[in-house]
């Protein structure tokens, strides 16, 4: 197991990107974190089990917010449940 099993490989990041939603064309505020970055903030926060404001901004994977808004978006979206069937068929 890697040290930082947060970190998502190229192979990983192949599976999951098809899956998630087109970002809005006119979303309104600042340009969006990458969606691979908050994936990894994702991933931190639920290995490292803490409050997503304590998320470190310096390991650049957006504020705990931003990440919890997109796991918000990408659940509704059945991203996860998509993941799932596709790991399970693998």
């Amino acid at each position: 197991m890697s040290t930082r099993p947060w970190i998502v490989d190229d192979d990983l990041w192949a599976l999951v990107e098809p899956l998630l939603p087109p970002w809005p064309e006119k979303a309104p505020g600042p340009r969006p974190v990458p969606d691979r970055q908050c994936l990894q903030g994702i991933l931190y926060v639920l290995h490292n089990d803490i409050a997503w404001r304590l998320l470190p901004l310096e390991l650049r994977f957006g504020s705990g917010q931003t990440c919890w808004r997109r796991l918000e978006r990408w659940q509704k979206a059945g991203t996860f449940d998509q993941l799932h069937r596709i790991l399970l068929a693998k």
